[in-house]
């Protein structure tokens, strides 16, 4: 997930509803029509959970991440986490109860390589471990490269804003991905590369001057070890995700990094979380964005997501690598959409992009257990709630979406004849002017 400062979020959301009034090209025809019953996504579709290294294991070394923490006040104290680094077995226990294939992580550099030129075997014996707990599962990892966190030598030298950055960055992803390549992952090389940009900006790890630069690093340590993991692992898929930002063209925003690597892409990795209405944005305007909680949930958005990058990347796999809802401390929401009923209505219309011919080829829920949200422990997303301010002992407490997705697991999504509990607006911001002037509809 992602934290950012005000005046980004303010900037993004209003090119992006400029864009989105403007319009990218119109849809080729008009949508199929809704079909009275959906099929199943198959044997072969993968479901999974996602987690990330710093924001859920805890014990953690010094990085960029630490360093931030330690200069705001105002964040949330890391403490542990919600502590994967001693409790990974039953996590993972917990994930193979949900009948999940696929459980991402990320190795974490800073773990891994506490000093320059200096690796730590107990860092990677960690790793270790924790994929054998996965695969004695029958769980197949996906490897996350670099989720924004790296050592805090690597902070000092100047971050991504200095040229020796990306050396480093290839030396430790050449070392991570020749360990494990024998696994058999699927491979994220950044998360969320934009934000990871806007993020060290707001947070002072880079400055604004130096954007471009790590931008065009991103891109060259990407397509660099792209090639690095094909010639250790045949068959690999490889993928940056994209966070998808209602009302906005990739051109606009994720593009630019998208673009320059769309050669190497595997499969599309897409995190897609909210939606918005012309209504909702002058009732309740995206100010600010420490309070998720509030921000609107489309689940029919998730179509128009996946139709968006179906038409601009014809015929590749799609993968939902991060998706889920918060909750403000674990509270209902004020809205009273339960978790269940919002994982529920988002499968339906993944079901539905399916069946409309978009090559899907996953979907991850964001979390399996609650995490620390890039300073601060109130946003929860978890499958698994735990309240890590107020519970020494971490406990892990199922959501009422943990019998839900345990059963679309099983089941390989919603019945045929099921109907979302939330209908889908008129007029979605997600992928206009087609989200308005053609939307999605459901059978009466």
């Amino acid at each position: 997930m992602r934290q950012f400062s005000r005046r980004h979020a303010l900037g993004l959301f209003a090119a992006g509803t400029a864009a989105a009034l403007a319009g990218p090209a119109p849809l080729a025809g008009a949508r199929p029509a809704p079909p009275a019953t959906v099929p199943s996504l198959g044997p072969d579709f993968l479901w999974g959970v996602a987690s990330a290294g710093f924001q859920c294991e805890g014990h953690a070394p010094d990085s960029n991440w630490t360093r931030y923490i330690a200069s705001h006040p105002d964040y949330d104290r890391y403490q542990d986490a919600v502590d994967f680094y001693t409790r990974y077995a039953s996590d993972i226990g917990l994930a193979a109860g949900l009948g999940v294939g696929v459980y991402r992580i990320s190795v974490e550099w800073a773990r891994v390589q506490p000093r320059p030129g200096s690796w730590s075997e107990e860092g990677f014996a960690f790793y270790d471990s924790v994929l054998d707990a996965m695969a004695a599962r029958g769980i197949r990892p996906m490897l996350s490269l670099d989720h924004w966190v790296y050592p805090g030598w690597a902070a000092e030298r100047g971050g991504w804003g200095h040229p020796a950055m990306l050396d480093d960055w290839l030396t430790n992803a050449r070392k991570v991905v020749d360990r494990y390549a024998s696994r058999d992952p699927l491979w994220v090389t950044f998360n969320e590369p934009t934000f990871y940009v806007l993020n060290e900006t707001s947070n002072g790890g880079l400055s604004p001057a130096a954007i471009p630069a790590m931008q065009q690093r991103l891109v060259q340590a990407h397509n660099t070890i792209y090639d690095h993991i094909h010639a250790a692992q045949p068959g690999a898929m490889v993928t940056s995700n994209v966070a998808y930002i209602a009302g906005v063209t990739e051109p606009l925003i994720n593009g630019r990094i998208v673009d320059p690597i769309s050669e190497k892409l595997d499969y599309l990795g897409i995190d897609y979380y909210y939606g918005y209405t012309p209504q909702s944005i002058l009732a309740n305007p995206p100010t600010n964005i420490k309070e998720l909680w509030k921000n609107p949930l489309q689940p029919e958005g998730i179509y128009y997501a996946l139709d968006y990058y179906a038409r601009r990347f014809p015929g590749m796999p799609l993968y939902i690598v991060e998706n889920g809802m918060p909750t403000q401390n674990g509270a209902p929401r004020a809205d009273g959409y339960t978790r269940a009923d919002d994982l529920r209505d988002t499968v339906y219309w993944i079901q539905r992009a399916a069946a409309d011919g978009m090559n899907v080829m996953g979907y991850n829920y964001w979390s399996i257990t609650d995490n620390y949200e890039w300073g601060s422990y109130t946003p929860r997303f978890g499958l698994y709630t735990v309240d890590v301010r107020t519970d020494p002992a971490l406990t892990r407490r199922p959501t009422d979406a943990v019998a839900a997705y345990s059963t679309l697991t099983r089941a390989g999504g919603v019945p045929g004849d099921y109907r979302p509990t939330r209908g889908p607006v008129a007029c979605s911001l997600v992928d206009t002017p087609g989200s308005c002037t053609d939307p999605v509809t459901v059978p009466q």
